[in-house]
């Protein structure tokens, strides 16, 4: 007790240094409890914001047979002020599909809300979304014709006319919507069907019995009980909806939960390499106790305590910053009138997130404080020591490390001999992902035990420069090397964070490089003009697109069924290879398409696996009773053009019996952005029209589009997650470098005592700070690479490896520059000491 006691009243007299011990704590507890809150905040903004049914619908009918007739008996029933049905119908204006739905326009119970003219009140009116003026040109006294009902054998009957009387306003603009009321929408459709019927009940009313009254219509109804609708009341409907949109936040948190792991794995790093400087600054103490009787057991259980005290107070502090961060959230949102949800005040969590921080500072300062417990008083007493300053590990330490390093070596090899082929439909990546991570532990864990030794040959190959530079770089290259664990131990969690980041960032490359190959095949123009009913498309019309100004690269296509072999019904088409540049992103496997011409043929993957043929063999295509026997110029590697099976030649398509009038035309928006986008879709659109309105227009940009944004959004979250570690390792520098700097105040006394100036005493600290982010990052690169590679393989996605090598390099400039400003303060402390100070501290 009495040694615990002399420990706590150091700790009370600089609670300075506690803080500056646990500064990684602090930051790891101040992330996991930001991330509970930030969970807090993003399912209940969800659950407010993401809902189609109206706060004020107290009992909703939905999933089941609903006639106008069963709304008119629920507005009966009492306690129901108000019903509205709801329709979702659809059809086609001017070859584009516009949806047309229900809302009562105003009240309560109204999804819209009026922004221009108004809001319509017979048949045949309609106002629509303001992203659909843009998209469709659907502007207020635009009359239109739109196509809506058909016959029972799917025949079109008669258009109807709409007209827009006004713009109104939605939660969700995807540009194609249009509004009306109910009624006036059950006439456009020609049909007695609801999809689903919102009752505001009067207040006091309980929903309850009205759900039971509601139900007792349907039962009484003339339907079987698989119609039979679902009666439910609003609170659960809109919960159930907003849990169906956010399925995702869960499965998001639960990838954020991983990365947390990983930075409080990071932060438990920097803890014990913290606690191995400040026991070693402390020796002196320690002898001491030693020296009036405390036993080694008594010495560790006192350090164990002051870790845990430091996790205890450290922890409180990020959870409450957390708080105040998660409630001041809301108050900054609202100055740029953004609703977001509080957080709330989750105190398990909090609790949680506390005792997280007392056992990671306690199971951090065990082996240091056992280490500092071990030393005797007579070698304490001589001086204040070094951390660090031993440079083996041990022979019980380099087993461990052979063994990890065993270990991560077989399980990749494991990976590589198991890796999926081409052609193979039935690999399951599980397997493989799941010994991806075991030999990625083991390749971690190896680190951080040889760590020590592997900084000697990496700070060799990156300090040569800075030793041939200059005496100061020299000066920092050594300080460097002769603490190689606390070196080690710093630079371990800098390459854990430049790990992840460098195969986020290689796999992120390798998935942009398929998802454009994919979108080359599917997705090759900004858009694709087709017939309503597989009407052909004039020539003449094609060459009205090529003369717009609005487009270019403007390519018709003609697309066919053929019999390849024993394969019946397969797509071949004509398209030009060479007028689209999405085209030149698509693989090939073999051979090249420069030698496709008259009397040749590039397979797809899937037209080469089924014939069986190669680049040079012949094949035999049939349509009717025509057949030409073509040549193998080339095969894909996945899909062809628009999936189709096959591209030939123009020549050898009209031989097989392929019409003089085109399938469809493809065409790309001559100017960027949605302006132009809109301007390219009206050209198509005017043209197509006056032709005669046969032809449907797919805005195939906006697939693409959307892909590209669910990519970019992937790694925007990845790359922030890893930063994370990142940010452990950061703070892990700076509080090394700053107690560095305490601990080798009498070196700093002698270096200035012989002539080294202030600036030349901060830029050696300085350039010692950036040497740690150097070699992790070097380290970190190495593994990161081949484990990158080694995922891409093992998700099975016949993706390609893609190295980014810019993105790659100013991560490691970054973090080099990082965590060199990490250092800049200690630095500076340092230099603002005197000589004769320095020299005279203990």
């Amino acid at each position: 007790m009495s040694v615990l006691r002399t420990q706590l009243r150091g700790v009370a007299r600089r609670p300075s240094r506690l803080l500056l011990t646990g500064l990684a704590v602090l930051v790891v507890s101040f992330v996991v409890y930001a991330t509970v809150l930030a969970q807090q905040i993003t399912e209940r903004s969800v659950l407010n914001g993401l809902s189609g049914t109206p706060e004020a619908a107290g009992v909703v009918v939905r999933n089941g047979t609903v006639t106008s007739a069963d709304l008119a008996r629920v507005q009966k029933i009492p306690g129901v002020e108000e019903a509205v049905g709801r329709v979702d119908n659809g059809g086609q204006v001017g070859g584009e599909y516009l949806s047309l739905l229900s809302d009562p326009g105003t009240g309560p119970l109204a999804l819209t809300t009026v922004s221009e003219g108004r809001y319509p009140s017979k048949p045949g009116e309609i106002a629509v979304t303001p992203r659909t003026v843009e998209r469709m040109g659907l502007k207020p006294g635009s009359v239109v014709s739109a196509q809506i009902r058909y016959d029972e054998d799917g025949k079109p009957l008669a258009p109807s006319k709409l007209t827009v009387v006004g713009v109104v306003q939605v939660r969700d603009d995807y540009g194609f919507q249009a509004y009306g009321p109910t009624s006036a929408m059950l006439q456009l459709g020609g049909y007695d069907y609801l999809s689903r019927i919102e009752m505001r009940l009067a207040p006091g009313t309980d929903a309850a019995k009205v759900i039971d009254q509601v139900n007792a219509v349907f039962t009484s109804a003339k339907i079987t009980p698989d119609e039979r609708p679902q009666v439910q009341d609003g609170t659960t409907v809109r919960h159930e909806e907003a849990e169906a949109a956010a399925e995702e936040v869960n499965t998001i948190f639960a990838v954020i939960a991983m990365f947390v792991a990983i930075a409080v794995v990071a932060a438990g790093l920097v803890a014990t390499s913290t606690f191995r400087i400040v026991f070693a600054q402390r020796m002196r103490q320690l002898a001491l106790l030693r020296a009036v009787g405390a036993g080694r057991g008594s010495i560790t259980r006192a350090l164990a305590v002051e870790g845990a005290l430091t996790g205890l107070v450290t922890g409180l502090t990020g959870v409450l910053i957390a708080l105040g961060v998660g409630h001041l959230l809301p108050v900054v949102a609202g100055w740029f009138d953004k609703q977001i949800s509080s957080p709330g005040f989750p105190v398990p969590a909090a609790l949680l997130t506390v005792l997280l921080a007392v056992v990671l500072t306690t199971v951090a300062v065990l082996a240091p404080a056992a280490s500092a417990s071990r030393v005797s008083p007579l070698e304490a007493l001589r001086g204040s020591g070094t951390t660090g300053a031993r440079r083996d590990i041990g022979k019980l330490r380099w087993a461990a490390g052979i063994v990890l390093v065993i270990g991560a070596v077989l399980t990749a090899a494991y990976i590589v001999t198991n890796l999926p082929g081409r052609e193979d439909t039935d690999y399951n990546p599980q397997t493989n992902l799941f010994a991806l991570v075991a030999s990625g532990a083991f390749a971690f864990f190896a680190l951080v035990t040889l760590g020590p030794v592997l900084v000697r040959p990496v700070l060799a190959l990156l300090g040569w420069p800075l030793r041939r530079s200059s005496p100061v770089g020299r000066l920092a290259a050594g300080g460097v090397g002769a603490a190689p664990r606390r070196a080690a131990a710093v630079s371990v969690v800098v390459a854990l964070g430049v790990t992840l980041i460098a195969g986020t960032l290689v796999g992120g490359a390798s998935l942009r490089v398929l998802a454009d190959r994919e979108l080359a095949a599917s997705v090759p123009a900004d858009y694709e003009m087709l017939g309503v009913d597989e009407s052909p498309v004039p020539v003449a019309l094609a060459e009205q697109l090529k003369k717009r100004e609005e487009l270019k690269d403007v390519t018709p296509y003609r697309r066919m069924p053929v019999k390849l072999g024993q394969n019946e019904d397969l797509a071949v088409t004509d398209l030009s290879m060479t007028a689209l540049p999405e085209l030149e992103k698509l693989e090939i496997r073999s051979g090249s398409l420069a030698d496709l011409g008259p009397g040749k043929i590039v397979l797809s993957g899937f037209g080469a696996d089924i014939s069986g043929k190669k680049v040079g063999d012949q094949i035999q295509l049939q349509a009717g009773q025509r057949t030409v026997t073509l040549t193998v110029a080339a095969q894909f590697a996945a899909d062809a053009p628009l999936h189709a099976t096959a591209v030939l030649d123009p020549s050898d398509l009209t031989k097989l019996g392929a019409p003089a009038t085109f399938s469809g035309v493809l065409a790309n928006a001559r100017a960027g952005g949605e302006t132009g986008r809109t301007n390219g879709n009206r050209a198509i659109q005017d043209a197509q029209v006056a032709a005669g309105g046969k032809w449907k227009v797919n805005v195939l940009a906006d697939q693409r589009d959307q892909l590209n944004d669910q990519v970019d959004m992937l790694l925007l979250i990845a790359i922030g997650l890893v930063g994370l570690t990142v940010m452990i390792a950061v703070v892990g520098v700076g509080t090394t470098t700053a107690l560095s700097v305490v601990e080798r105040v009498r070196e700093s006394g002698v270096l200035r005592a012989v002539g080294l100036s202030k600036g030349g005493l901060r830029a050696m600290l300085t350039t010692e700070s950036a040497l740690y982010g150097a070699i992790g990052a070097a380290v970190g690169l190495v593994l990161g690479v081949p484990y990158a590679w080694l995922a891409v393989k093992a998700l099975g996605l016949n993706s390609p490896f893609a190295l980014p090598v810019g993105q790659l390099a100013i991560v490691f400039l970054v973090l080099v520059a990082m965590t060199a400003l990490a250092g800049v303060l200690p630095a500076r402390r340092a230099a603002k000491v005197s000589p004769v100070a320095a020299l005279g501290a203990e």
